[in-house]
């Protein structure tokens, strides 16, 4: 039963990842699509399709623009090559890859912390004070997992280093999770319930730190059934992952659907 229960919870965490890989490269396929044929075209209106003024591409600000631009290029590396770092098979069979990768990885995570630290600071916040709180915290726990994971790398100790990847890469998403959640959220009240334009109603809030802290708390949990669970614990933890990876394939698919499509 103890095995059953652990296959049960390892079948579960697979589905999460697949769900948030399916996705992530819809999200990098989006962002390519309008920012990156923006870019490439000269056709920078179309950064200014979804952000609102003043947060898109500002003619004169060389550095806003260009911090933006890192931002959303970074962004497209972690929805592809950032997720092939948790895929065992390629660990395995192309270490020298995966370091490279990893160094990456890293440094991707403070690049794209720092520059969304530098566009909110310089531009204000998108979605009101608590967003620009929450995605502040987001931006200091990344920097803080990605470099432990580097530490422990450096250390050889790889089963700590493991755990530190894990968080680094789950809260780089963080704005991935904002979306997920948002378009569940009003499929399932049908409306924006709780939401105003200036992004401070109760539900406003309560994403802008849930987005943050949500889903460090259930790989924790994730972790913590895995490592140290009783077989009660593993099949609870996997019930609880198969309703995490199905509401993560059902936010990716309403906001395919309801968000980034109808932008292109």
């Amino acid at each position: 039963m103890e095995k059953t229960a652990a296959r049960a919870l390892s079948v579960s965490a697979a589905a999460w990842f697949a769900a948030l890989v399916a996705g992530l490269w819809a999200f990098g396929i989006y962002i390519v699509a309008l920012y990156g044929v923006g870019a490439a075209t000269g056709d920078w209106e179309r950064w200014n399709v979804v952000l609102p003024a003043g947060h898109g591409y500002n003619p004169g600000d060389a550095a806003g623009n260009l911090a933006l631009g890192v931002h959303l290029l970074l962004a497209v590396f972690v929805t592809f090559l950032g997720a092939m770092q948790l895929v065992p098979a390629i660990r395995a069979r192309a270490p020298a890859f995966h370091r490279w990768n990893g160094r990456l990885f890293v440094a991707v995570a403070f690049a794209i912390a720092g520059s969304g630290l530098f566009i909110a600071f310089t531009r204000g916040a998108v979605a009101g004070t608590y967003m620009a709180v929450g995605n502040t915290l987001n931006a200091v726990l990344l920097m803080v997992c990605a470099a432990q994971a580097l530490r422990f790398a450096r250390k050889r100790r790889f089963d700590v280093h493991r755990r530190w990847a894990l968080r680094a890469f789950v809260l780089m998403l963080g704005v991935f999770f904002y979306r997920l959640g948002m378009m569940l959220w009003f499929v399932a009240n049908r409306g924006p319930v709780g939401h105003t334009d200036a992004f401070n109603g109760p539900f406003d809030i309560f994403l802008a730190f849930a987005h943050v802290l949500g889903p460090p708390a259930i790989l924790e949990l994730y972790l913590l059934a895995r490592d140290r669970g009783g077989t009660f614990a593993k099949f609870a933890m996997a019930g609880g992952m198969a309703a995490v990876a199905l509401a993560t394939a059902a936010g990716g698919l309403f906001a395919i659907v309801g968000m980034w499509l109808p932008r292109l």
